[in-house]
């Protein structure tokens, strides 16, 4: 009789050790699924705010490459109007032309120097670029 009061004192133990662990087991994993939850939740943000970066992103590559476009056109015509410019004075004789014709030389280069300074104003003006 004995005997069998300490087998179901080791079964019971066992059973009781087996309930314990399942017990132990079932509430680990449920810390582990409410933090999984919290992460995932976290990487959702994340994920969220990255897209929208890589949106903004991509937005001002767009404008970025629009404005290098302009900008590259207005390139070209200000190096055409140097070459222009530079065949010009390789034609005419400036000293000669300056010595014989003083005066309407003088308004020319004025006039000219003037507006060559308001192309550079307006192609350099902030708001423009905006």
């Amino acid at each position: 009789m004995a005997a069998r009061i300490y087998l179901f004192i080791i079964i019971f133990g066992v059973c009781g050790s087996i309930g314990y662990a399942g017990y132990s087991y079932y509430v680990q994993m449920q810390e582990k699924v409410i933090q999984l939850s919290k992460n995932n939740s976290k990487l959702k943000i994340a994920i969220e705010t990255s897209e929208a970066s890589i949106s903004a992103l991509q937005q001002q590559n767009k404008i970025n490459t629009e404005l290098a476009k302009e900008l590259q056109i207005k390139l070209q015509k200000a190096e055409d109007y140097s070459k222009q410019l530079q065949n010009t004075l390789k034609k005419h004789n400036l000293t000669m032309l300056a010595l014989k014709k003083s005066t309407l030389i003088e308004k020319k280069m004025n006039d000219a120097t003037n507006k060559l300074w308001d192309d550079i104003t307006n192609d350099t003006n902030i708001n423009v670029v905006q």
